[in-house]
């Protein structure tokens, strides 16, 4: 874990950037343009799919390609505890109300609960659909150096969104810095995250409101260094970005057309 990781639970930053800029798998020689195609069309198909035997084997496919590049897995499993909460806190509801074989039901204050097989099977497959995109999310930026992911965000999106997005990810860890500074030293002092919140809540509220002022005086300094060095306003970048080759261009058609034709049996299958 880095200096500026807060959590096991929480995607480290400068862990990610480390493994995107030092590993030489074979994934980090594919153009960043076909991987990011890749998140497209994966987006695509967890979108119009909702067949679970379809989803699981994309899951796998997808995990077996973030073992192969040597990415921390167990991180990654660790790093799940965020969209499955997300996902569970969302549908967890939606799935009592569900058609179907009852499993489960009880009584709350004088109304009937049922979880039925679908129910169930709803859970599941919106939460296997989260973990594809962020699993392949996580693949895409721990093989990608960061001159090309800004190279690609500088090309994609207008002004000012582009400027927006470069900024936000450097500042994101400055912020994240800071808070694991200040973190580490409510820990020193005998607080912890469970303990502060149920007896010394006041205080990690204050916690967090000094990250936030932090946070910005040391943005505002960093705008003013980079004022001082010439910033007109417009963060540029002319890093040259690696090519498609033409099996990259066979695999992304390849990829479109398992799409299509998913799309097209999605009604015959169910999903």
């Amino acid at each position: 874990m880095s200096a500026a990781s807060l959590s096991d639970h929480i995607p480290d930053l400068n862990l990610i950037t480390y493994y995107a800029e030092k590993q030489q798998s074979c994934f980090s020689r594919l153009s960043p343009w076909t991987k990011f195609a890749f998140l497209i069309l994966i987006i695509l198909l967890v979108t119009l799919s909702g067949n679970l035997a379809i989803l699981a084997v994309l899951y796998l496919v997808i995990l077996g390609a973030y073992a192969a590049a040597h990415l921390p897995v167990w991180k990654l499993f660790g790093w799940y505890t965020m969209p499955a909460v997300f996902v569970l806190s969302l549908v967890g509801i939606m799935a009592w109300s569900e058609p179907g074989n009852p499993i489960i039901s009880f009584a709350v204050a004088g109304f009937p609960l049922v979880l039925t097989d679908k129910g169930i099977l709803l859970v599941v497959t919106l939460l296997l659909k989260a973990l594809i995109v962020v699993t392949f999310s996580l693949f895409f930026l721990m093989t990608t150096r960061y001159m090309h992911f800004s190279a690609m965000i500088y090309r994609i999106f207008p002004s000012p969104l582009d400027q927006i997005f470069l900024m936000a990810y450097r500042f994101l860890f400055l912020t994240l810095a800071m808070t694991g500074s200040i973190l580490k030293a409510v820990r020193s002092r005998g607080g912890g995250l469970i303990h502060s919140v149920r007896v010394q809540g006041r205080m990690f509220a204050e916690v967090f409101a000094l990250v936030f002022i932090r946070s910005f005086e040391r943005s505002e300094r960093v705008h003013k260094a980079m004022i001082a060095r010439g910033f007109s306003g417009s963060y540029g970048t002319a890093t040259g970005i690696p090519a498609l080759r033409h099996a990259e261009y066979l695999l992304i058609c390849a990829g479109a057309a398992v799409v299509v034709a998913v799309a097209l049996m999605t009604p015959s299958l169910g999903g």
